[in-house]
C-alpha cells in the first residue's frame, strides 16, 4: 500500500520508517474484495489480517466507550460540577466529535495500525508522532487498569485485595483471548456490548418507574452553575475519559476491510450512540439520586437505582457494569498492543514488540507486555485518580490528531479545517482544567517519554529520528 502524502525529503518512504517497514504490504481491499490482504493470504510477513467490517468496528468502538465511563465517571464529575456535569458531558461530546472527525479523515488516507502515532509522523514529523503514541499508550494503559478494577468492584464483593486479584485475573484472561486473534475479540466484544446495553435499557426505565426520581433533586438552575466554569470544564475533561474509545477503531487500520470507507463510517456512528447512551443515563441518575449522592458514591449507578426505589435492579447494574468493563478492557488491550506495534516498527519502542504471531496474525509480544504492565498497575492504582491521568494522555493524543488533520490537502479532506482548530483548542482547554494532580503526573510521564527518546536518538547518532518533512498543505 502506498500512503498518499507530500514530502520534500526525509529518509522514510511510503512503506518504511526509521527502523524498517511500516507495513509489509497487505493489499488494500477494493469493493467486492474478500477482505484479505497479502499478509493474510500468504500467511507470512508482519502484516495483520483484514477481517472486520463496519459493524464489527462500530461494536469494538462501543465496547471501548460504554464501559467504566458510564458506570464510574459520573461520581467524580458530579463532585466538581454538580448538576453541571450534563453541560460538561455536552462539552466533552463536542470535543470528541471534532477528534472523531480528524481521526476518521486521517484513517482514510493512512489505513495502517497505530492511529495518531502514524498520522503525526506522516503529517508533522516523528517527534509529534511519538508524543501521540506515548500519550495513547500511557493513558490507555491507565484506562485498562481502571476498567479492570471497575469490573472487580462490581462483580466481587469483598476486601480490596480480593478485588485486585480478580482484576489481574481478568486482564490475563482477556489478553489470552486477544492473543488468539482479532476475530474472537470482535465476537466477544459484540456479546459484551449487547449485554451491557441491555442492562442499561433495563436500569433507566427502572429508575423512571421506581417512584422516587424527581426534578427537585437537580437543585434548579442555580445548581447547574454550582461548580463554576472551571468545574464544568473539569467535569468535561473527566467525562472525556468515557468517550475516548473510538480511538480503538482508528488503530485497526490494518484489520478492517476497505478501511478508506469503513473507518470514517464507524467512528462517528460509535460516538453518536455512546453520546446518546451517556445523556440518557446521566439525566436518569441525576433525577434519581441528585448530584450530592452521586458525588459520594463508589458505584454511582447502583446508588441511583437504590435512591429511585428500584433496589431490586441493583444486581442488573452490577452485572451490566462488570460486562461493560470487560468489553472495554478487551478492546483496549488490543488497541494498545497495535499502537505499540507501530511504535516498535519505528524503533520508538523496543523492536521485539513489533513481532506478529505467525499463526494468529496479532502483535503477540506487545499484547503480553501490555498485560504485564496493566497487572502491575492493578496492584496499586487508585480508580478515580487514573481517570484524570488517562484523560491527560488521551487529550494530548487527540490534539496531535487535530493538528495532523489540519495539514491534509483538499483532496483528502472530509470536514472543514475549522473543526480541527476547535478540536485542538478543546483538547488543550480540557487538559488545563483537569485536577492538578493528574496534570502533574501526566507532565512527568511525558517528560520521561520525550526525554528518554532524546537520549536514545542521541546515542544512535544524526538522522536517527526519521523525521518527515511535510511539504505543506493546500
Amino acid at each position: 500500500m502506498a500512503f498518499r502524502r507530500r514530502n520534500r525529503s526525509g529518509p522514510e518512504t511510503a512503506a518504511s520508517g526509521a527502523g524498517g517497514p511500516v507495513e509489509d504490504g497487505p493489499a488494500e481491499d477494493g469493493p467486492g474484495g474478500d477482505g484479505q490482504g497479502a499478509g493474510e493470504a500468504s500467511g507470512g510477513g508482519d502484516a495483520l489480517a483484514r477481517r472486520l467490517g463496519t459493524g464489527d468496528a462500530v461494536l469494538i468502538g462501543l465496547g471501548s466507550m460504554v464501559g467504566v465511563g458510564v458506570f464510574a465517571v459520573f461520581g467524580p464529575a458530579a463532585r466538581v460540577a454538580g448538576t453541571g456535569l450534563l453541560v460538561g458531558l455536552v462539552v466533552a461530546a463536542v470535543v470528541a466529535y471534532c477528534n472523531a472527525a480528524a481521526s476518521a479523515q486521517l484513517a482514510a488516507v493512512y489505513p495502517t495500525s497505530g492511529g495518531t502515532y502514524v498520522y503525526g509522523r506522516e503529517r508533522l514529523g516523528s517527534w509529534w508522532g511519538f508524543a501521540a503514541g506515548w500519550g495513547f499508550v500511557v493513558g490507555k494503559t491507565a484506562s485498562c487498569a481502571a476498567m479492570a478494577l471497575t469490573f472487580a468492584s462490581y462483580a466481587v464483593p469483598g476486601p480490596g485485595w480480593v478485588r485486585r486479584v480478580v482484576a489481574a485475573a481478568a486482564v490475563v484472561a482477556l489478553a489470552s483471548l486477544n492473543y488468539r486473534g482479532v476475530t474472537r475479540t470482535a465476537l466477544l466484544t459484540r456479546v459484551l456490548v449487547v449485554a451491557s446495553l441491555s442492562a442499561l435499557a433495563v436500569v433507566v426505565p427502572g429508575i423512571a418507574v421506581g417512584g422516587q426520581a424527581s426534578a427537585a433533586r437537580l437543585g434548579g438552575w442555580a445548581a447547574v452553575g454550582e461548580g463554576g466554569v472551571y468545574g464544568v470544564l473539569q467535569a468535561a475533561g473527566l467525562l472525556f475519559f468515557a468517550f475516548a474509545g473510538y480511538a480503538r477503531i482508528a488503530t485497526m487500520g490494518e484489520e478492517v476491510r476497505d478501511p478508506e470507507r469503513t473507518i470514517p463510517r464507524a467512528i462517528p456512528v460509535a460516538l453518536f450512540i455512546a453520546v446518546a447512551v451517556y445523556l440518557v443515563v446521566g439525566a436518569a441518575a441525576l433525577l434519581a439520586a441528585g448530584p450530592r449522592v452521586l458525588a459520594g458514591a463508589a458505584a454511582p449507578l447502583a446508588a441511583a437505582v437504590e435512591a429511585a426505589g428500584a433496589g431490586a435492579l441493583a444486581p442488573v447494574v452490577r452485572a451490566g457494569a462488570a460486562l461493560a468493563s470487560l468489553g472495554a478492557l478487551l478492546a483496549l488491550i488490543a488497541g494498545i498492543g497495535r499502537t505499540s506495534l507501530a511504535m516498535a516498527r519505528h524503533r520508538d519502542l523496543p523492536g521485539w514488540l513489533a513481532a506478529v504471531h505467525p499463526r494468529y496474525r496479532v502483535p503477540h509480544h506487545a499484547e503480553v507486555a501490555v498485560a504485564v504492565v496493566v497487572c502491575g498497575l492493578v496492584a496499586a492504582v487508585d480508580l478515580r485518580g487514573v481517570i484524570g491521568f488517562s484523560s491527560f494522555g488521551v487529550l494530548v493524543y487527540y490534539a496531535v490528531a487535530n493538528a495532523s488533520a489540519f495539514t491534509q490537502p483538499a483532496r483528502d479532506r472530509r470536514w472543514p479545517r475549522a473543526l480541527n482548530v476547535l478540536g485542538a483548542a478543546g483538547c488543550v482547554v480540557l487538559v488545563a482544567a483537569l485536577p492538578w494532580t493528574s496534570v502533574l503526573a501526566g507532565a512527568v510521564m511525558f517528560a520521561v517519554g520525550l526525554g528518554g527518546r532524546w537520549l536514545v536518538l542521541r546515542r544512535r547518532g544524526p538522522g536517527a529520528s526519521g523525521d518527515v518533512h511535510n511539504a505543506g498543505y493546500e
